[in-house]
Order: structure tokens, then C-alpha cells, then sequence
């Protein structure tokens, strides 16, 4: 029965190491997903949705409501 103790004592010496392997998961798993974001949120500043916009560039065509500028919600916040 002896061998048992010593290989239960050594197992758990073992898990009671202390290390930087879960703040390390945690620091890794947060990088990633604030790199996703920062990614998103700078790349959908670029995106263009112009499938309502009738090419003038200026957002001064008539729209389909036969409204001055139709795509409103795209002009309203610039």
C-alpha cells in the first residue's frame, strides 16, 4: 500500500502547481475576441451598400418614395 500513498502524494504535489497556463488561456481567448471586434468595427466603417443610390454621388437623385435624395438613412448620418 505504500506505493499507492507516494503516487497519490506525488499527483497531487503535481496539480497543485501553480503556473500562468489558465491566465494565459484567458489572455489568449480575450486577444481573440478583441481582435475580432476591433476588426469589425473598423472594417464596417468601409462597407458600401449602394444598391439604392442612383449614382450620382451627391445623394441628390429622387429616391423611389419621389422623395429629394430616397436613401435617407444612409444620408442622414453624414
Amino acid at each position: 500500500m505504500p506505493d499507492t500513498v507516494d503516487t497519490a502524494a506525488t499527483l497531487l504535489a503535481a496539480a497543485a502547481q501553480e503556473g500562468p497556463g489558465d491566465t494565459l488561456r484567458i489572455v489568449l481567448l480575450v486577444s481573440i475576441v478583441g481582435g475580432a471586434l476591433l476588426a469589425w468595427f473598423l472594417l464596417r466603417g468601409y462597407r458600401t451598400d449602394d444598391s439604392d443610390d442612383t449614382g450620382t454621388g451627391d445623394g441628390a437623385g429622387v429616391g423611389t418614395d419621389g422623395g429629394r435624395g430616397g436613401n435617407t438613412d444612409r444620408d442622414a448620418s453624414a
